[in-house]
């Protein structure tokens, strides 16, 4: 059984009222957390939607006084005292108070959660381009709670039709024709088609319920009247410093005349993007991969060389107009496996982040993971124990090295066996978890084997400069929408007002190795492998059908989204947590080495004398974990639906290591 109750036990949530409060003191089980809930009568007569509580009273986002989240405040590994927010009927998290005020305003005005992810992008886009943007791609898993439908849409990029094997590595066919300029990542070479734009239009004529011609409002208000620089952005600008300065269009829009970068709080303008915008919102997703702005894309790829103040070789990328003309978004079939009563729905390959997710809570399943619960519980996830841990990251290594091994675009290359079936098997992860020794690591771990197959290289890196969306909106429909440039800034290209990805860097650089042809090679017109893992939990009917939803959640943070997507997971199910907890909870896994990473950047992990005080890290080191404290840079955004006093309400959580919160319309029935 699993450790959650969602229909009884308590969570924290931030009073969202500025008036009368009425306490509903909800019954505990076992795993509850250490407070009460505290939501707003029903009589409460003040609409509260989308309005962010500050002390004892409430402030609109984007209105600029005091309090204000949207406020610009200098970069934080870690925001202490993030509280969980509550919506009645409909909710929106992303890393951003912008656009999370752009998506619940739709919602709000009866938008769908397809609508609200439309604005949502759109603003982020602009507001945290080192993150996501419509020059990059992502993958969106869509619930119907009509028809209880779980949809997963590719928005990936891809390769030109002329790219080669050896098109990341290689200006021609040999090592003798020079490697690109002035790196992979900086050159043309790096830039897929971007598919995001495309995604979004698709699901959105499946799932919008309001005019696509509609949604684009916020962003490009903001766009054309200017937003402060946030801290995270004011970094960026300042940490891809020089690279940026490669690209006059960014250097003009990020930097002063004196090539200094704009610094936090700056008020910056994009009338380009604005324009964008507008194009997209009257001629849709055509205007973007023909005409004009598919022309400038195109071009900008093939420059060749570029600086502010020394001329720089770009080697450029061989992208024509018809890679964008032909571009197509696609539905796929998640990948959805049960879990203590659950059913978890991830996304499929070309992400590997459904399967291994899907593997690691499959693997999980054979231990008792409410019994190794955490050692302290606070508002900010407490503290994992020695052997909560050590059996994630145990589990997570088998993952991935099977997700390293097999897991690439299934349309040029198959995965093993029969496929997602075996790999998520019961059986095969029953067999996986008896490598799992409870008194020491195992270090590293070998791929399973499926019966006969051609033997596969491995490929196992992916970036960082991505983000993620939870919306449920009033008729129950849920958006997992993660969306990424691939990098921090992309591939600093930048035009119409918006970068370029670097997203082809997901591909193996290397064609084979010594153990065959890599999964994950670079083809023509194929997608890179992501890490990308957008989630949606049902509770599961007494007859094992899918029955209500229970929560949805993603992150970005490259490779390791599968191990901030897990732990957010068992710490809901497992552990008890509310929606906050669970996201603020210490980050924690490993991917297949011996290195086991803990969220340096937390407030309950003592880093002093090399860590030797703190008894998780002394615990693990002494199951032969290396024990790796660096801060990690996840942004988690999850809604948990739970009854409170027999009624549905919505508890969001935003990850304090960014600069998101949580909306919604903040009144009890």
């Amino acid at each position: 059984m699993s450790h959650l109750n969602f229909l009884s036990r308590r969570a924290r949530v931030a009073r969202p009222s500025v008036l009368t409060l009425a306490v509903l003191v909800v019954g505990l089980t076992a795993c509850g957390s250490s407070s009460d809930v505290l939501l707003p009568s029903a009589t409460a007569a003040l609409d509260l939607a989308c309005q962010q509580p500050v002390g004892t009273s409430n402030v609109v986002v984007g209105s600029g006084v005091a309090g204000d989240p949207s406020l610009p405040e200098a970069s934080s590994g870690y925001k202490l005292g993030k509280r969980a927010s509550v919506g009645r009927d409909y909710m929106v998290v992303t890393a951003n108070p912008l656009a999370s005020a752009a998506g619940c305003e739709v919602l709000r005005s009866g938008g769908s959660a397809m609508d609200a992810a439309v604005a949502v992008q759109a603003v982020l886009g602009l507001v945290e381009p080192q993150s996501s943007g419509l020059g990059g791609g992502g993958f969106l898993m869509h619930y119907n709670a009509t028809s209880k439908e779980v949809i997963a849409y590719d928005g990936r990029e891809t390769a030109p039709a002329a790219a080669t094997e050896n098109y990341l590595r290689y200006v021609g066919a040999t090592a003798a024709t020079g490697v690109p300029t002035p790196s992979a990542r900086t050159s043309g070479r790096s830039i897929g088609t971007p598919g995001v734009v495309r995604m979004m239009e698709l699901a959105h004529k499946d799932h919008g319920a309001l005019p696509w011609s509609g949604l684009f409002t916020a962003g490009i208000r903001h766009a054309a009247d200017g937003f402060k620089i946030s801290g995270r952005l004011a970094d960026a600008i300042a940490g891809n410093r020089a690279s940026l300065l490669r690209d006059p269009e960014a250097t003009a829009y990020f930097y002063e005349a004196n090539l200094s970068p704009k610094l936090l709080g700056t008020t910056l303008k994009n009338p380009a993007y604005a324009e964008t915008l507008r194009s997209i919102a009257s001629g849709g997703a055509n205007a973007f991969y023909t005409g004009p702005i598919a022309q400038n894309i195109v071009n900008k790829i093939k420059v060749t060389s570029g600086g502010a103040t020394t001329t720089v070789a770009i080697t450029p990328g061989l992208t024509e107009m018809s890679d964008l003309a032909n571009y197509q978004a696609k539905k796929r079939v998640p990948v959805c496996t049960t879990y203590r009563g659950f059913e978890v729905c991830g996304m499929p390959p070309p992400s590997s982040g459904g399967i291994a997710v899907a593997q690691t809570l499959g693997i999980l399943e054979n231990f008792n993971m409410s019994a190794n619960g955490p050692t302290l519980r606070d508002d900010n996830g407490g503290k994992p124990s020695i052997q909560g841990v050590h059996l994630v990251s145990e589990a997570q290594r088998l993952a991935y090295a099977d997700r390293n091994q097999y897991v690439a675009d299934v349309d040029f290359v198959p995965l093993p066996g029969a496929g997602v079936s075996s790999m998520t098997s019961k059986t095969y992860l029953k067999q996986r978890s008896s490598l799992i020794s409870l008194t020491r690591s195992m270090g590293s771990a070998t791929a399973g084997t499926f019966g006969p197959a051609t033997a596969m290289g491995v490929h196992a890196g992916d970036g960082n400069g991505t983000t993620h969306i939870t919306i449920v909106d009033k008729k129950g429909n849920v958006v997992s929408f993660t969306t990424t440039v691939e990098s921090s800034m992309g591939s600093f290209h930048m035009t119409n007002g918006f970068l370029l990805n670097n997203q082809l860097t997901d591909f193996s650089p290397d064609p084979s190795d010594a153990n065959g042809l890599i999964a994950n090679r670079v083809a023509p017109l194929k997608r890179p492998r992501s890490s990308m893992a957008p989630t949606v939990v049902f509770r599961l009917n007494a007859d094992g059908t899918r029955g209500d939803l229970a929560m949805a959640t993603g992150s970005p943070g490259g490779a390791a989204i599968i191990q901030f997507v897990s732990k957010t997971l068992v710490g809901v199910i497992d552990w008890g947590f509310d929606a906050q907890q669970a996201t603020s909870m210490i980050n924690f896994g490993a991917g297949n080495s011996a290195v086991t990473g803990l969220g340096g950047e937390h407030p309950n992990l003592d880093l002093t004398n090399a860590s030797a005080n703190d008894s998780l890290v002394v615990g693990l080191r002494n199951l032969g974990h290396t024990v790796n404290t660096a801060a990690q840079s996840s942004g988690v955004s999850t809604i948990v639906r739970m009854q409170v006093g027999g009624k549905p309400v919505l508890i969001g959580g935003a990850d304090p290591r960014r600069e998101g919160i949580a909306l919604g319309d903040g009144v009890t029935p």
